[in-house]
């Protein structure tokens, strides 16, 4: 996957987005979606998506997308923040593969931090379903 290319409309978070794949999700209003990440970094690991985007990256996206997206953001951080307790929230996003995107569809990453504890490697083993529940229950209380 390069910086450069068209939106496959089959990827798997347009099937999340449309209830073709479930999720376990956290937050979703009439434009964007949070859902856990099912092959986490660390407990709390979620995403945060536009829901009619087509954008495959940063680069992509227009930036009347980009406002309502980086807004979710912050409204699902502070939700993570609080229902984990976390020393730091890592915020990330990556663009094509070589920068360790394996999606393309735009998307932000919110990981919980503890001092002491390192980061998992990304997308290493896929988590339990009944547990990623369970986190998104606990942080969508908190929105």
């Amino acid at each position: 996957m390069d910086l450069d290319g068209h939106y496959d409309p089959d990827n798997i978070f347009a099937q999340i987005i449309d209830g073709r794949m479930p999720s376990a999700k956290v937050f979703e209003d009439a434009d964007t979606l949070a859902f856990m990440d099912a092959f986490p970094q660390g407990p709390g690991h979620t995403l945060v998506v536009h829901k009619r985007s087509r954008a495959r990256n940063l680069l992509d996206a227009q930036p009347d997308e980009l406002d309502v997206l980086i807004a979710a953001v912050q409204k699902v951080t502070r939700a993570v923040r609080a229902a984990m307790n976390p020393d730091g929230v890592t915020v990330m996003q990556f663009n094509g593969a070589a920068a360790g995107q394996t999606i393309a569809h735009l998307h932000f990453h919110i990981i919980p931090r503890w001092s002491g504890t390192p980061l998992g490697r990304h997308a290493s083993g896929m988590a339990d379903a009944a547990e990623l529940k369970a986190l998104a229950g606990k942080i969508a209380a908190e929105i």
